[in-house]
């Protein structure tokens, strides 16, 4: 059994956000075909009770918790010099002095990086006799760039100059290693533009959906008031492109969405939200939640979940988790980035706060009126087939076997894990909020 590196930035494990749903899915993976060596931080206190579950899929760990003062201090000294903030927010030597010590052995000829900033480690010396991929995700060099240019001076100065430097260090790290994967033919496409020097080393491998868990069922009581509809924002409301998304919502859609639908609510479900998020609490028929058990029931009874993303880069994982419930979804342009979805027929597209407006008001008044059944049935029903055709696990993580040098017949052949004898019988999802 070959061996392998496996470096992220978080512990993969609970798949509770969008990259932690996309490293556990992979380590999984990994784990049926190669000796896995999974050196990662943890930024959670909380995950520290998850490790010895995600260490027994593997043959080797070094988990290092994450002070994020001391990760800020890090990023910061960065300043002194022409590197990434990023990239020294993620530097430590004792997870550098591991990797070291586990190359030196000779036996690891594999390496998996994921995330960019993680790619540091096996960027020396040790790193170039490997066969190295990196998962680069999103091209989070252009993320920095938005940041840049929807924030004020200062720090639109400060986040452009970390899109530049990113973007070098992206660039370098696309062209030593073996491959660069994104996750959707769209985040590819852009580094292909921006680093058109590795364009034949680039490709990707799209997300997926848990299908069975996130599935159509019908309304739970208690989640939302007798009488009231509701629209449905889910995701990490510590995240700023999900705090600057619900309160562009609350500004500007809001207020008409509400007058014409008294009774009408909007649920912001999510953890951590910050003191931005939860201010919005004090508008009438706004609510926030904080971290739910299950973001399902919000789903199910919800007349439409709403993502109005103006930052965005990659794929969201909220959107594609409502159209496997078969809801009826709401988004931004920059939403639907990576997702092969077609307006009108499998999900709704609003450019501007007018068409927010309109096509939310329009489900809703077809809603009361009953007429929404077959309609919103049907759109539903649509997007569930879409997810259940595009964004299938296994089906997708054969990308990723591909640039680890993975055949057919290893695919066909591998169920079952390798990093030990008894694999850890983890819930695929905890909350995802």
């Amino acid at each position: 059994m070959r061996e392998l590196l496996f470096l992220a930035h978080r512990l993969p494990y609970p798949p509770n956000k969008g990259d932690k749903i996309r490293s556990w899915h992979m380590l999984q993976y990994l784990s049926r075909h190669f000796r896995v060596h999974l050196g990662c931080f943890i930024d959670d206190d909380d995950d520290w009770r998850h490790a010895k579950s995600v260490a027994a899929l593997c043959a080797s760990t070094r988990f290092i918790g994450l002070q994020r003062g001391t990760a800020r201090w890090r990023a910061m000294q960065a300043l002194l010099s022409r590197q990434a903030m990023s990239v020294h927010y993620y530097r430590d030597a004792r997870l550098l002095q591991w990797v070291d010590g586990l190359l030196s052995g000779g036996k690891v000829r594999h390496a998996l990086a994921f995330s960019g900033p993680m790619a540091q480690y096996i960027d020396g010396s040790a790193g170039r006799a490997l066969h190295r991929v990196i998962d680069f995700v999103d091209v989070d060099s252009d993320k920095w760039r938005q940041y840049g240019d929807s924030k004020p001076w200062p720090m639109s100065l400060l986040y452009r100059r970390e899109a530049q430097l990113l973007l070098q260090y992206e660039r370098h790290i696309a062209q030593q290693f073996t491959a660069a994967s994104f996750v959707s033919p769209a985040e590819a496409a852009l580094f292909r533009q921006c680093a058109p020097m590795a364009r034949r080393k680039t490709g990707y491998f799209n997300n997926g959906v848990d299908t069975a868990y996130f599935t159509p069922q019908p309304a739970r009581p208690g989640v939302y008031p007798a009488g009231v509809q509701a629209l449905v924002f889910t995701g990490a409301m510590d995240y700023w492109p999900n705090v600057d998304a619900v309160q562009w919502f609350v500004r500007h859609v809001w207020p008409a969405l509400r007058r014409e639908f008294p009774r009408l609510q909007f649920y912001i479900v999510g953890s951590a939200p910050v003191p931005a998020v939860t201010a919005l609490a004090r508008i009438p028929g706004v609510v926030v939640t904080g971290k739910v058990p299950d973001i399902r029931p919000y789903l199910a009874g919800a007349a439409l979940a709403v993502a109005p993303l103006r930052i965005a880069r990659g794929v969201q994982n909220k959107v594609l988790e409502a159209m496997a419930m078969g809801k009826i979804v709401l988004a931004t342009p920059q939403a639907l980035e990576g997702i092969a979805a077609q307006p009108g027929l499998e999900l709704l597209l609003a450019r501007d706060e007018a068409e927010f407006i309109h096509h939310a008001a329009r489900v809703l008044r077809h809603a009361q009126g009953g007429a929404a059944e077959a309609s919103g049935a049907a759109m539903g029903a649509a997007a569930r087939q879409l997810v259940l055709q595009d964004y299938d696990w296994e089906r997708n993580l054969r990308g990723l076997g591909a640039m680890l040098g993975i055949s057919a017949e290893a695919e066909a052949g591998s169920n079952t894990p390798a990093g030990g004898a008894a694999a850890p019988m983890l819930p695929v999802r905890e909350p995802s909020t």
